[in-house]
């Protein structure tokens, strides 16, 4: 990026919020998907079988993706940092609580999953949040970065589970709530709501939305990238102690390595998108996605091939998330909060199912090849639709033209 574009963004909006906005959302991520990288343990230690182990680490990402509609809704009528202040505070009185009081069966990991969820939906407030600060040119880097608090997942992946040796996994979730307080502090002191801030909407806007077919468009796509990502952060860990035998920190490690790399390239999506558009970032992201679960799914015979084919597929997937949210704000500027809701909870959804349905393929067939086949089917089918639907986006969205590129 050449110094004219990068001084031009660090000046066309309020850096103190995006970094307040990734920092929140980095910090919620970490604790969503925490009860992955521990899920060997807990496993272990509650009996479960590989179908509940799915399960387990997919409620969270199932609530979640509800969730970010009830965030999205407070968004519009309350702004996005007191919204932001509540849900923080939800999440961090579920981890305390469930530190003092502890996890002794099935059903109450499952408990602890669906208020995680909370901390999943924080995708709702920090990209609104993030957004209003910034013009049209500037949406792809301004929501990539905010939406490289991601990289979350990366944080748990690396030290929950050493972490859960050293101290139990049950004490994880109270020092999980630590980081989460400090973060709060800073959001609450450094990030403002933008003066751009559209006015609230009935419940009956917010339906309106659905009736508009392009935000159906950007629900599906986003399910496949995000979905992807998230299904594959919650589940590698499990993935690599089942089918390679590695020891829950070492499996965490491998799962380190792919999150990271789908974390840290959604800003490069995004910035890709800005430069050559939007579209043709996605397709290209959905090709090499969708040709590293069907390389995956044949259960590859070193753990040294399996991370390589990880990598780029998450890689892959992260630029993905960074183009989707180039493109949603040029068609819904101004329904940005009730979008990222809605789009949010469609990628939450495409994680369960991705999450839940390799856990079942293991169950039901032995491999988990059947759960990677049918992701990587979808995301070309999603590659087919996007195909299908550019020519009517770049007629309708041709006014745009000067300022941003689809």
């Amino acid at each position: 990026m050449n110094t004219n574009v990068s001084g031009g963004f660090l000046k066309a909006g309020h850096l103190p919020t995006l970094v307040s906005a990734f920092l929140y959302f980095d910090l919620s991520f970490m604790v969503w998907v925490i009860l992955g990288p521990l899920g060997v343990q807990i496993a272990k230690t509650l009996g479960l079988d590989p179908a509940q182990k799915g399960l387990m680490v997919a409620v969270p990402v199932l609530a979640g993706a509800f969730l970010r509609i009830v965030n999205g809704v407070l968004v519009d009528h309350f702004g996005p940092k007191k919204t932001g202040i509540f849900a923080q505070a939800v999440v961090i009185a579920g981890l305390v609580a469930a530190w003092l009081l502890g996890i002794h069966s099935y059903a109450q990991v499952l408990i602890l999953g669906a208020v995680l969820g909370m901390a999943g939906a924080s995708f709702a407030v920090a990209l609104p949040l993030a957004s209003r600060w910034y013009p049209p040119q500037h949406q792809g880097m301004a929501l990539g970065i905010a939406g490289a608090g991601n990289s979350g997942t990366v944080l748990a992946a690396l030290f929950a589970p050493s972490l859960a040796v050293a101290f139990g996994w049950n004490n994880v979730l109270g020092l999980a709530a630590i980081p989460l307080v400090v973060v709060l502090a800073i959001y609450s002191l450094l990030a403002k709501d933008s003066p751009n801030r559209p006015a609230s909407k009935s419940l009956v806007d917010y339906f309106n939305v659905l009736k508009v077919g392009d935000a159906w468009w950007f629900m599906a796509f986003y399910s496949v990238t995000f979905g992807g990502f998230v299904g594959l952060s919650s589940s590698l860990t499990i993935y690599y102690n089942d089918q390679y035998g590695l020891a829950p920190v070492h499996a965490g490690y491998a799962t380190a390595a792919c999150v990271f790399a789908g974390s840290m390239l959604r800003p490069v999506g995004g910035a890709l998108a800005d430069k050559f558009g939007g579209i043709k970032t996605l397709s290209a992201m959905y090709m090499v996605a969708a040709a590293a679960l069907i390389v995956v799914s044949f259960g590859l015979p070193q753990l040294w091939m399996a991370i390589a084919a990880f990598v780029v597929g998450m890689g892959a997937l992260g630029m993905g998330n960074g183009a989707v949210f180039q493109l949603v704000p040029q068609r819904f500027g101004r329904e940005i909060g009730v979008m990222t809701g809605l789009v949010g909870m469609m990628g939450g959804v495409g994680g369960f199912y991705l999450a839940s349905s390799l856990g079942f393929s293991k169950s039901m067939t032995g491999s988990y090849q059947a759960g990677f086949l049918i992701f990587a089917v979808l995301a070309l089918v999603a590659l087919l639709s996007l195909t299908g639907v550019k020519k009517h986006w770049r007629a309708r969205w041709g006014s745009l033209s000067n300022a941003v590129r689809i």
